[in-house]
């Protein structure tokens, strides 16, 4: 394994004078040796760009890329030693599920009773070895890209392992027990593995650090943990948690936070305060799990109408529109009736469209944005 050091930026086209140019913009990060990494962000974003530039096929426009202090930038994939997984199956229809699988060890020359050993022990991994002497060719999508992930895995000797959305074919009840078996494997044999994907539960489940992208643009790197507790951007927030993070516009008057016409306490924290009445204009963040039905006394809590109430099964999905305390709402330019989501038990089931429930908003897990960044 290798640890990846990158530096460059990319743009397919010449001359980039703009960021709009860049498919990638410039980035400096690091995939420590044995590390499980997502990339995780929508379609378009610049993923898939990234781990072409890790694994060689592309060459950024800018900058380099190295492997355990090693500039690699002009080598080629063989040249690297990695092994790359598609998002579509790569394999031999004419071999057997065997032979697939100990291709990359025989190519390189890889004694037999070592091959046999090494494709035993990847095959029993992802469940293929009742059908190694089958025919590659009959076999099912499902079947097809775990021949791919085993070619992709069977090596010892890699330096890393990219995963380009390699589920995408697999049928839903069984990618849960990919990603389980691909964190096995990791912990096991502390493989260096980056795994692209625009699905935030396949990158939270499988990575150790998840790097979320957007425009081109890193935004945030962090654990599950630290992308849902405190997203970076408000992108993040958007990006990360079903339903994603409520945004509220708000300012800061005489010493008090002014939301939707009300006046709150501010910050205990000073640094943050003082942020925010520096700013003026802010945005406040929190998750739909942390909103919770408060009394009407409540110091911490807004007012809103409830629009509806959805019973998911083992909870409720509650959205309901802030109520602005003026009669000249939306005259300072804020957003002061944002649709709330709330995620709550089953007192949301006496919850009526129509009428005001009063949500807390301030409390520890509550978030603040200035120009779409983390106050910290």
């Amino acid at each position: 394994m290798a640890r990846i050091d990158l530096d460059l930026a990319h743009a397919y086209g010449p001359n980039p004078r703009s960021d709009e140019d860049y498919a990638l913009l410039p980035l400096r990060f690091t995939f420590d040796d044995g590390g499980a990494y997502a990339l995780l962000g929508p379609s378009g974003c610049g993923k898939t760009t990234l781990l072409n530039c890790i694994s060689g096929l592309l060459r950024p426009s800018q900058g380099t890329v190295s492997f355990d202090g090693r500039d690699v930038t002009g080598h080629s994939p063989q040249e690297r030693n990695i092994a790359q997984v598609f998002q579509f199956p790569v394999i031999y229809d004419t071999m057997t599920v065997g032979q697939n699988l100990a291709f990359p060890l025989r190519n390189r020359g890889v004694p037999a009773a070592q091959v046999r050993e090494r494709v035993g022990q990847v095959a029993e991994m992802l469940d293929l070895s009742a059908v190694l002497d089958r025919q590659a060719s009959g076999l099912s999508a499902d079947a097809k890209q775990k021949i791919s992930l085993g070619r992709g895995l069977v090596r010892h000797d890699v330096a890393a392992i990219l995963f380009d959305e390699p589920l995408t074919v697999i049928d839903p009840h069984l990618k849960w027990q990919l990603r389980r078996k691909l964190k096995e494997i990791h912990r096991e044999f502390h493989l260096t593995l980056i795994y692209v994907t625009h699905d935030q539960t396949e990158a939270l489940t499988f990575a150790d650090q998840v790097v979320v992208m957007s425009r081109g643009k890193a935004v945030q790197v962090g654990t599950a943990d630290a992308l849902f507790e405190r997203p970076a951007h408000t992108f993040v927030g958007h990006f990360i948690g079903s339903p994603g993070m409520n945004f509220l516009s708000a300012r800061w008057r005489d010493g008090w936070i002014e939301l939707a016409g009300r006046r709150y306490a501010p910050p205990a924290d000073r640094a943050i305060a003082q942020r925010l009445q520096a700013a003026g204009t802010f945005k406040i963040g929190v998750r739909p799990e942390y909103l919770r039905l408060a009394r009407p006394d409540d110091e911490q809590a807004v007012p809103a109408v409830i629009e509806r109430a959805q019973d998911i099964g083992t909870y409720w999905i509650a959205a309901a529109r802030l109520q602005h305390n003026d009669a000249g709402a939306g005259a300072d330019g804020l957003d002061n009736s944002p649709l709330l989501r709330a995620r709550l038990g089953d007192e949301a089931a006496a919850l009526r469209p129509g009428e005001t429930a009063w949500l807390s908003v301030f409390h520890r897990h509550t978030c603040y944005y200035v120009d779409e960044e983390l106050v910290r």
